[in-house]
């Protein structure tokens, strides 16, 4: 029996999802430049063509996959973690739990986080711009003044707390058995 044009449609949108996914992951692993479409489509398990199919090039695909991975969300939350009147220590430890819990859970978390902390590195002259940075380094700046977080530069504590998370997103994707920071160890990276 003859597929409808709905479900030919749900078939299309299924293989366009497949290979975001399954892309973001390859080059969270191998970053862009590392990346061919001929390795790209053996990962997925699909014909060279089919990538071109539903996207013209490498660089439109890692386009979208850069949509998809943007930090707005993060950034949201983080700030109205900013705005609580809570201690700055409190509000580090309900920081490091989400991110624990997140990449315990969630391996498109871990697929954004890294996507995220490459493409910062590949503009490094925008890397202390970044939202995540600066509203972490808000939260340090007041746990300094309070006592509770260790002096020094607040937007080099904030790489120091994010480059440890980004280390922990790659063990989570590429390593069998790897020991998952705690939240209670992210929290000491930034404890006076």
């Amino acid at each position: 029996m003859p597929k409808t044009e709905a479900q030919c449609k749900q078939m299309r949108e299924d293989m366009r999802n497949r290979i975001l996914k399954e892309s973001s992951l390859f080059f969270a692993k191998n970053g862009f430049g590392d990346t061919k479409i001929g390795d790209l489509a053996k990962h997925i398990g699909i014909g060279q063509g089919t990538i071109y199919l539903y996207f013209d090039s490498k660089e439109e695909l890692f386009d979208e996959i850069r949509r998809s991975a943007d930090n707005e969300d993060e950034i949201k939350k983080i700030k109205m973690l900013t705005k609580i009147p809570l201690p700055a220590s409190v509000k580090i430890n309900k920081l490091s739990e989400e991110v624990v819990k997140r990449l315990k859970s969630d391996q498109d978390y871990a697929v954004k986080i890294t996507l995220l902390t490459q493409l910062m590195l590949e503009k490094e002259d925008e890397m202390y711009s970044n939202g995540l940075y600066k509203e972490l380094a808000k939260i340090i700046r007041q746990g300094q003044k309070e006592g509770s977080v260790v002096k020094g530069d607040a937007l080099y504590l904030a790489d120091l707390y994010w480059g440890c998370v980004y280390l922990n997103a790659l063990k989570m994707l590429f390593v069998k058995g790897y020991k998952l920071v705690t939240k209670d160890t992210l929290n000491r990276l930034l404890e006076a």
